[in-house]
Order: C-alpha cells, then structure tokens, then sequence
C-alpha cells in the first residue's frame, strides 16, 4: 500500500487548520493602550562615553581643563605623552572633554601629574 498521498492529504488538512488564538481583549481595548516609548537616541557626552565602554575597557576616564575652557592641541599632545598606554581618546561636549579607554590603571602611571593640570573623572564603573 502506498502511503504518500494519504500522508500528503494528512499534512495538507492539519496545515489548513491552523489559525491564530482567540483573543481575550476586544479591538477597542488594545487601540486605547498605549505603545511604550522608544528609547531615545544617546547624543553628545553620552554617545561618546557608550562608544569608548563599547570598547570594553577596564578604566574609562574623563579629563577637561580646570578653567572650563575647550581643549587644545597642546592639551592633546600633554595628554597622548603622559598617558600613552590609553588606546582609545574621543574628544567631545563641544571639545571641552575627553574620554579616555584604557585596560592599564592610570592610578599606576602619571594620573597624579595628569590631576595637577586636569579634572580627571573615573568613569570605569559607571
């Protein structure tokens, strides 16, 4: 006996059954409940501090000048040489910061040298 076609009419009718449960919650109900918000887009500070923690770094921080006033490129060149074992800078806040990603502890390099000149923010564990 041949089985095929039977097996085909078989699948072929438990496929055609196949249908959505029914709801419990009428049509008027789920239009008056409100969709959750959307998460809004990091910008800024924020963006950037993601994007160096994406990096997976042990020691993120943040450096800017005591005066408040934007970074220059002497202040990158002083930073670069006293903290070269950091991989990753991302200037940001309108060049008034800088993160910093490293896997090295600043702590066991020129981060006081780094303090005297700069406000340095630990980020690591934020």
């Amino acid at each position: 006996m041949n089985r095929g076609p039977l097996l085909l009419i078989v699948v072929l009718l438990l496929a055609g059954c196949g249908g959505s449960a029914p709801s419990n919650v009428n049509s008027s109900e789920a239009a008056a409940s409100p969709a959750a918000p959307a998460a809004s887009p990091l910008k800024g500070f924020e963006a950037d501090l993601q994007y160096i923690k994406n990096g997976q770094y042990t020691y993120v921080w943040v450096f800017s000048r005591k005066d408040g006033k934007a970074l220059e490129p002497a202040d990158s060149i002083f930073l670069r040489a006293n903290a070269p074992q950091v991989v990753d800078w991302v200037t940001t806040d309108e060049g008034k910061k800088v993160i910093a990603g490293t896997n090295f502890n600043l702590e066991e390099g020129n981060l006081e040298l780094l303090k005297k000149r700069y406000v340095a923010e630990d980020y690591s564990n934020k």
